[in-house]
């Protein structure tokens, strides 16, 4: 299962909280309600408990300190998302699971009231659902997500193909990665980038641009590799890396 995450309404509402950019995946923000959610539905061992005053969609119990939450679970992406958060308030009618229970049998009755079809049960809270908005903010972070695990990638077959001098590759959903690098004392140092599949033009470009070393605009095609021709799925670019990259990338272990 994937690691829980707010929707923007839990964001900026319940928790109180600034949206950063893309490149600060939701999951991964720095809150003790949010990280409890993760540890909890981050073991498919662990045991959850239903809200059950909740009727219309199932929910579940998230407890930290004061702080108490409420979180759904896409099955489609198998994605929990916390959906509403609040404070623990003991024998208060401000109570957060008391609270959301009169606030969601309110919401079934105006929707009812609007409504030709009534709801059955006694809780209405489709409304705090992910809407499209939080699935937007989601795909966008699955391309930073993308652009941060190539980053990571692409350095550590850098560095395993410095040690040893043959390509390193890695696959990824839709294709696989090379890269060989070749470093003789008192010569260049060789890189080459190998993509087996097909890629958009703009992820080659992230490709290259994040192997260490090299100037992103220094790329030239390759219509072979140093030990073989190429094959027809697969496509590739060569340039050379500066040998203080090389050095400082190998000193990192």
């Amino acid at each position: 299962m994937q690691p829980a995450r707010p929707t923007l309404r839990t964001l900026r509402e319940d928790l109180k909280l600034p949206l950063p950019s893309a490149r600060k995946p939701l999951d991964e923000l720095d809150h003790p309600l949010l990280a409890k959610a993760r540890e909890l539905f981050g073991d498919d061992e662990t045991s959850h408990e239903r809200i059950r005053a909740i009727d219309d969609e199932v929910l579940f119990k998230i407890k930290i300190q004061r702080w108490r939450g409420a979180a759904w679970i896409d099955k489609d992406l198998d994605l929990p998302w916390l959906v509403a958060a609040g404070q623990r308030e003991d024998g208060s009618l401000d109570d957060f699971y008391a609270a959301l229970e009169t606030s969601a049998r309110a919401a079934r009755a105006r929707h009812n009231a609007d409504h030709r079809r009534s709801l059955a049960g006694k809780t209405y809270v489709g409304h705090l659902l992910p809407d499209q908005d939080d699935r937007d903010r989601y795909q966008l972070e699955a391309d930073t997500r993308l652009v941060r695990r190539l980053a990571s990638a692409i350095r550590d077959l850098t560095r395993g193909s410095l040690h040893d001098g043959h390509e390193h590759a890695v696959d990824f959903a839709t294709f696989r990665l090379g890269v060989l690098v070749r470093a003789e004392d008192g010569h260049e140092t060789y890189v080459a980038v190998r993509i087996t599949g097909s890629v958009p033009d703009d992820l080659t470009a992230v490709v290259l641009r994040h192997v260490p070393g090299c100037e992103p605009t220094d790329w030239y095609p390759e219509y072979a590799l140093p030990s073989r021709s190429l094959l027809p799925a697969e496509q590739a670019w060569s340039t050379l890396m500066d040998p203080k990259a090389a050095a400082e990338l190998l000193n990192e272990e």
